[in-house]
């Protein structure tokens, strides 16, 4: 059974900042690749960010520039540090961990909401 455990979401207001956090066992840290998503309501989900075993990092074109995605061995933790949040952030936001399509699992989501 496969554990993601996520925490870090809450309210804030605009222009302000959170840090999402998501924990896992030291077998699926180390090989798999792990990413955050969202989804808000009536939307599909979406990739907020993701990054690789190796620490390669990709973004949202929405989130480029304010929320950073990174992962400490130390700790088996993946991180999603949000900042200048809008109101069109507010989004139920889960943790993904992917090593192949069979493969492929989530967090129970954490939910953020920006606004004033």
């Amino acid at each position: 059974q496969v554990q993601l455990v996520e925490s870090g979401g809450g309210l804030v207001q605009p222009g302000g900042s959170l840090r999402l956090s998501c924990a896992t066992s030291r077998s699926i840290f180390s090989i798999y690749a792990m990413g955050w998503y969202r989804q808000a309501p009536g939307k599909q989900r979406e990739m907020v960010a993701t990054i690789t075993s190796g620490g390669r990092t990709n973004y949202a074109d929405s989130v480029k520039g304010r929320f950073t995605i990174s992962r400490d061995n130390a700790k088996i933790t993946v991180y999603l540090q949000m900042n200048s949040l809008k109101p069109e952030d507010t989004a139920v936001y889960y943790c993904n961990a992917w090593y192949s399509s069979s493969s492929d699992y989530w967090g129970q989501g954490t939910q953020v909401t920006v606004s004033s």
